[in-house]
């Protein structure tokens, strides 16, 4: 097997803005030592729930450099610098490089995608105008395109194409993934599937769960590596009930929320996120609460 960039949880952390719509990088720190300090095992920044898709370029990068700083080598950082325009990508994965991730998120194209011939071109593209690992990202429900065992095997061949974060939700298909591919390791992009998919030889998740549980997802995936599968099971099953409420509406609508019920200052999103509905904070709050998260 390819060399995983990290093994158990890896955060796929939010990006808290101030009320003029910048980037709070005193709360992005706060939250940054958070996570590190409840032991997740990388920092993904940039990511779907990082609200990348509203960044400029300059912004983008200015968030993973600051990530970089502040983590300061103590667990790895991935960038997310997924594009649907391939030069475009390649650009954003150079400049991640330049300053200093340990490796890099980058999803199939979306809205415009192509074919299957297409994402290998494409991937091989990126992969190849870099020095760092490359973890594909595979979340069909947003991009509308999926990559197959087949593309994922033709792309297995390069070098530094190391992984892959599934959110098919297709445990047959992420199955078929790991008999064709088991040189390529296998990431979770979904909280509820954390254990079926390292039963299957994946070595962790990329996770939003782990923005407000972050010593228990590591502990789920911890526990399983340690072969206490029970105890991996019922942090798995105890968390599904939060796991729901955190994608009650669009991610990062109820995460962000849920942070900031935690005494974090994350409640401003960019449009066209918009506030959660108070019914859905509600039982937001709740689920919290029922996971034994403290709330203020």
């Amino acid at each position: 097997m390819k060399k995983p960039i990290f093994t158990g949880s890896g955060v796929a952390i939010v990006t808290p803005f101030t009320k003029d719509g910048s980037i709070n990088f005193d709360e992005l720190g706060r939250l940054i030592d958070f996570q590190i300090e409840n032991n997740t095992d990388a920092i993904i920044i940039c990511g779907t729930t990082g609200e990348s898709a509203t960044m400029p370029d300059d912004e983008h990068i200015a968030a993973i450099d600051y990530t970089v700083k502040r983590v300061a080598g103590r667990i790895p950082v991935i960038a997310g610098t997924g594009s649907n325009d391939t030069i475009h990508g390649i650009n954003l994965c150079k400049r991640a490089e330049e300053v200093g991730v340990d490796g890099l998120l980058t999803v199939t194209p979306y809205y415009n995608k192509t074919s299957q011939r297409g994402l290998i071109e494409h991937f091989k593209a990126i992969a190849n105008a870099v020095n760092i690992p490359v973890i594909l990202y595979n979340v069909p429900s947003r991009t509308g395109l999926n990559i197959t065992p087949d593309t994922l095997y033709e792309l297995s061949k390069v070098e530094n194409i190391i992984g892959i974060k599934e959110a098919s939700g297709n445990i047959t298909q992420i199955a078929q993934m790991a008999a064709k591919c088991p040189d390529m390791v296998i990431y979770s992009g979904n909280d509820d599937q954390v254990i079926p998919i390292l039963a299957l030889g994946g070595k962790g998740v990329i996770s939003v769960l782990a923005n407000v549980a972050p010593k228990e997802t590591h502990d789920m995936c911890q526990k399983f590596f340690d072969k206490d599968i029970e105890g991996a099971l019922k942090i798995q099953l105890d968390a599904i009930e939060l796991v729901d409420a955190l994608f009650i509406e669009v991610n990062p609508i109820p995460v962000k929320k849920a942070l900031s019920f935690m005494g974090y200052d994350t409640e401003y999103l960019r449009m066209p996120l918009y506030e959660i509905a108070p019914k859905n904070a509600e039982i937001l709050k709740n689920a919290l609460l029922n996971f034994g998260v403290k709330i203020k």
